[in-house]
């Protein structure tokens, strides 16, 4: 019999259903051992809440008749701040056969109205008026606990980074809480269980350091103090006893500061941490010592937060320390110093155990992601120190120490000044990788070796950069939320991670930075360039500000979920509104007069000018507009705005006669003869059939003069595989998927690259590195690749939104002799996976095994002798077999340059 499995509300996955703002959230489940013809008629919901006494009192039941289990509606009134509640469901199918109740989720919300919140806003009497980066902050706040509690829940937040302590205990386990969000519209907060904390005696301290809010943010120096000029705390400790009563402690004017051993915390410069100014009994009832209270003060009380400033508790996953990594290898370099290799250019930091040596000594950890001339390559890192210090204290037990607000991204890290045996060196550190706690929900693998490096090398990017906000990079002086590089790798991320949460997130502030600029989303989101009167540019701009359109709408294909596109309607037609047209001439296209960043880092682009590609800029602005006008269409119809898709349609249709009159022949060449100048226009469907097939051709010719290598940047890597195979030419894909010479996929890869970089040759071949300023060794947007090893290589295609469809199709070629993909999807997991072998004659044996779970159908293509034959197939687990040929020259020969 059926069962319903993995309950859930909205997005929210179960770590992470602690002080939610969602007062009416929609419920999804899953079925496990369903029969293939097992089919829900209807679905019956029960829904409790839970007392103080954690007794459960029904609130509602209702029996629904529908075969809906994906976000289907909530079945209760409105929930309200602090309601605490768990439900669980049942189905039945059309027999009368009745599941058994599905094990119940809980959920708990949190301040959901500003009057919730009844405390201050306190900073430290000196923070006012600091130029420079200075000391973390400790507050704190002593308390009796007066009788048994049964809950005890810390709402808190700070304008900074804060990491809360009760009783010597830290709290929960969120790295840099309270995340990255555009400050000035939104401030998140958390939600903590402290219940089993408490005692008699409590005491309540938080560390609050710099952090984005008013740390050195930024390239070319940066700027500090962004959104504020210092960093304040927030917040609300409410202890429930037996009786009901409700005890709050809230930061207030009572509480206490001083400064803390963490005398720099900066998220470029790094951390460094005085051990001999740790302050004792600072998160614990302190002794009445009057020398230990004479550093604490009295804090100052601010005004409430702007009211044009929302407390929430945002959607997205907390970023998280994940796992760990042992040092590989340790390395004595000519000059004598001692470098750690971690074998993987990752994000964190570095802990440090068994430290011992005299007070006031220090170590100091350097960080990069590559050696140069057997030193560190710190060059490409430019005004950012990334260094961690740590200064003894000299005591008889062994030291240890981590950073609390600070990041790194490197796989090597140079220690200085370690006393002791390097063989307890290698035993006294690891490497800790943090990013947000995004579900690992895809994964892919194949015959070709490089290519399943390749793979987790675009995994391991894009770990690095999701990190609160999709970053660009994660080690140098910027690590910002750029625009452009999410719009084209967004299609890609949802197959790896489900970061649905993290993306619906950044788009909300997305939508406040657009707003705060007039209707021109900014290029950076946090918008760290505001004080900058030449990066916050307020200049519409092809692809990045796309984002706008590009990034919901990935969302939405892979989760089915329309109310992501609603979120972001208004940002979408602000942008559409804003972006210049001609006002003569192409008055649908781009104004020609504004400036475009087009085929950023085309491989010829001279390395201090990135832009400076081969294709036509403004062509590759109109292709992108053009393609958002249609998405714009389409999710007008979906979002049932009809009058706003009737003219989309037209826009949409007067733009592409402009563009075939501007750029295309009658036979389909372009104007613009490039590698991404055919893929985008054959991807976006911008030429006729006839012109199609020719466009096609001459991509071939382009890519078989260039020997197979990329010819293509940022804008054109996407659609640059997927363009062949759409018109015909798989094995010239392959040919490029496979080149192993620079610039390629697989160049880096045979460098030892561990991640994506961000140009195609950061390293140069002599393994010195790439000598513009910008180079980065840890750049997700190259990586869009992978989509397409999911679809064509191992042949797994989305066919409807939220994966209700789809498709089993390898493109069988090269001489790849096996592939397998699997994608986690809101019905179950979705898989497949193919080899074939060679029999006789050139006949080779095809064999695919396909899991389709329920709500779900799939069509399977299977090659055989005379063309395809298709399956279509609904849930279970199924295996084909049939036989084919090989009948395809391999390998595809180059064309000589002049040919």
């Amino acid at each position: 019999m059926a069962s319903i499995t993995d309950l859930k509300f909205e997005h929210y996955h179960s770590r992470n259903v602690l002080g939610v703002h969602e007062t009416k959230p929609r419920l999804s489940w899953k079925f496990q051992n369903a029969s293939n013809d097992f089919q829900q008629e209807g679905y019956e919901i029960e829904l409790f809440e839970q007392n103080i006494n954690s007794c459960t009192v029904l609130l509602s039941a209702i029996k629904v008749v529908s075969p809906q289990s994906i976000l289907v509606p909530w079945p209760h009134q409105p929930l309200k701040s602090r309601q605490k509640i768990l439900i669980r469901v049942r189905a039945w199918d059309k027999n009368g056969q009745i599941t058994q109740w599905s094990e119940p989720a809980h959920l708990e919300t949190g301040l959901l109205n500003r009057t919730d919140w009844r405390c201050d806003r306190i900073v430290a009497p000196w923070s006012p008026g600091t130029a420079g980066p200075g000391p973390e902050q400790l507050y704190r706040k002593e308390f009796r606990v007066t009788s048994e509690a049964t809950q005890a829940r810390l709402y808190i937040t700070a304008q900074g980074l804060y990491e809360a302590e009760l009783n010597g205990r830290r709290v929960g386990d969120y790295f840099l809480a309270p995340g990255w969000t555009s400050y000035d519209g939104r401030l998140q907060y958390q939600t903590y269980d402290v219940t089993s904390m408490l005692s008699d005696n409590s005491c309540l301290g938080v560390r609050v350091a710099e952090g984005w809010f008013s740390g050195r943010i930024g390239f070319e120096g940066g700027h500090r103090n962004v959104w504020g000029l210092h960093t304040a705390l927030i917040a609300q400790l409410e202890i429930t006893y037996e009786n009901g009563h409700v005890e709050t402690i809230a930061s207030d004017n009572s509480w206490r500061v001083t400064r803390g051993p963490i005398q720099l915390a900066e998220i470029y410069d790094g951390e460094k941490y005085d051990a001999t100014r740790e302050v004792p009994f600072w998160s614990t009832p302190m002794p009445t010592d009057t020398h230990v209270n004479s550093t604490w003060e009295p804090v100052l009380v601010l005004p409430p937060l702007l009211a044009s400033v929302k407390l929430t508790a945002g959607f997205a996953e907390p970023v998280r320390r994940i796992e760990t990594i042992k040092p590989i290898q340790i390395i004595s370099t000519p000059p004598g110093k001692t470098i750690i290799d971690f074998g993987q250019n990752l994000v964190g930091y570095v802990r440090l155990v068994n430290i011992r040596g005299p007070r006031g000594h220090k170590i100091i950890l350097h960080h990069a992601e590559v050696l140069e001339n057997e030193e560190l390559g710190t060059r490409p890192l430019r005004v950012c120190k990334a260094r961690d210090e740590y200064i003894l204290k000299g005591t008889e037990q062994s030291e240890q120490y981590e950073p609390r607000f600070t990041f790194h991204g490197f796989r090597y890290a140079q220690i200085d000044g370690w006393i002791g045996d390097l063989d307890i060196l290698e035993s006294s550190l690891e490497a800790v990788v943090c990013h947000t706690d995004m579900k690992d929900v895809g994964g892919f693998s194949c015959s070709h070796t490089l290519l399943n490096k390749l793979y987790q090398n675009i995994v391991w990017g894009m770990r690095g950069n999701f990190l609160s906000v999709p970053t660009d990079c994660p080690q140098r002086d910027e690590r910002l939320g750029w625009s452009g590089d999410l719009a084209l790798f967004a299609p890609t991320a949802t197959l790896i991670y489900d970061c649905f949460s993290m993306l619906k997130n950044w788009l909300v502030d997305v939508e406040h930075d657009q707003t705060v600029l007039g209707g021109v989303p900014a290029m950076v989101t946090p918008n760290a360039t505001l004080p900058d009167p030449v990066w916050c540019r307020r200049i519409p701009c092809a692809i990045w500000h796309d984002v706008t359109i590009l990034a919901p709408w990935a969302l939405y294909e892979e989760s089915g979920d329309e109310t992501i596109l609603a979120q972001q309607y208004s940002s979408m037609l602000k942008w559409m509104e804003k972006l210049p047209r001609n006002k003569t001439g192409a008055t649908h296209l781009w104004d020609t007069s504004i400036f475009q960043l087009g085929d950023w880092l085309d491989p010829v682009a001279p390395a201090e000018a990135p832009w400076k590609g081969v294709t036509d800029a403004k062509m590759i602005a109109n292709a992108f507009l053009i393609h958002s006008l249609d998405l714009m269409a389409r999710i007008s119809g979906i979002l049932s705005q009809d009058t706003d898709k009737l003219n989309f349609e037209i826009d949409l249709q007067a733009a592409r006669n402009e563009f075939q009159d501007e750029y295309v022949t009658p036979n389909g060449r372009i104007t613009s003869d490039s590698q991404a100048a055919y893929a985008i226009a054959i991807c976006f469907d911008l030429l006729t059939p006839t012109q199609k097939a020719r466009a096609g051709n001459r991509l071939v010719e382009l890519v078989r003069k260039n020997e197979f290598k990329i010819g293509t940047g940022f804008a054109g890597t996407p659609f640059l595989c997927e363009a062949l195979v759409l018109t015909g030419h798989i094995q010239v894909a392959y040919s490029m998927l496979l080149e192993k010479k620079c610039p390629s996929w697989l160049y880096p890869v045979t460098m030892g690259a561990t991640t994506v970089w961000e140009r195609w040759d950061s390293m140069l071949p002599d393994g010195t590195i790439n000598p513009g300023e910008m180079t980065s060794f840890n750049h997700y947007t190259f990586g869009a690749i992978a989509k397409f090893l999911y679809e064509r290589v191992a042949g797994l295609q989305r066919q409807e939104p939220g994966w209700k469809r789809f498709r089993v199709a390898p493109c069988i070629g090269a001489d790849f002799s096996s592939a397998s993909a699997s994608h986690l999807t809101s019905n179950g997991l979705i898989s497949c996976s193919w080899e074939t072998i060679l029999i006789k004659d050139g006949n080779n044996h095809f064999k695919v095994e396909v899991s389709v779970p329920y709500g779900t159908s799939c069509e399977v293509v299977l090659p055989e002798s005379q063309g395809e034959r298709c399956e279509t197939v609904g849930a279970g687990n199924w295996i084909f077999r049939t036989t084919f040929k090989r009948d395809y020259e391999w390998p595809v020969q180059p064309l000589a340059p002049k040919s």
